[in-house]
């Protein structure tokens, strides 16, 4: 799955943001454990706005922020809608929850582990995308989708995804 990506304003990344979400919704159904996705990068790297379109390619509704100070919020996926593509009921069959969660905070994996990591990201039914995965990254499945942001200039970032 490695693949590179540039884009050149916050509606691109938020537009790779969506199609990532639509391409998890294809062969997901017989999974063992959560997706899981690390999203690596310097603050203001792009990683919150690709979530932002991440959660609009699930049909979330709700305004994704950066879980900073909460360190962890939940969003339920939508059930199968009428109004919705084919490939969001496929994700909503699959799926239940959206967990987003930043790392950035914490000193160590022992903090996040206080939040019931482990039996989250035991659930197929879940997707969990993680800001800073590299302060917990001995907890991490190794299937984990690692997702790196680097700045270009003010408005370009380039987006790698590294997968297993």
């Amino acid at each position: 799955m490695d693949k590179k990506f540039v884009t050149k304003s916050a509606k691109e990344t938020q537009k790779l943001g969506e199609n990532f979400a639509l391409r998890l919704g294809s062969g997901q159904a017989n999974r063992k454990t959560a997706v899981v996705f690390g999203l690596s990068g310097n603050l203001g790297g792009g990683k919150t706005t690709f979530l932002q379109g991440f959660a609009k390619g699930l049909g979330i509704k709700e305004k994704i922020l950066s879980p900073t100070y909460a360190i962890m919020k939940r969003f339920q996926i939508p059930k199968k809608n009428k109004n919705i593509n084919s490939v969001k009921n496929t994700l909503s069959r699959n799926f239940y929850t959206f967990y987003h969660v930043d790392c950035y905070r914490l000193k160590g994996p022992k903090d996040i582990l206080e939040l019931d990591f482990e039996n989250i990201i035991k659930n197929p039914k879940n997707i969990v995308a993680i800001e800073w995965p590299e302060k917990i990254k001995k907890v991490l499945p190794k299937s984990t989708i690692l997702i790196k942001f680097k700045f270009i200039d003010n408005n370009k970032r380039e987006i790698e995804i590294l997968g297993p």
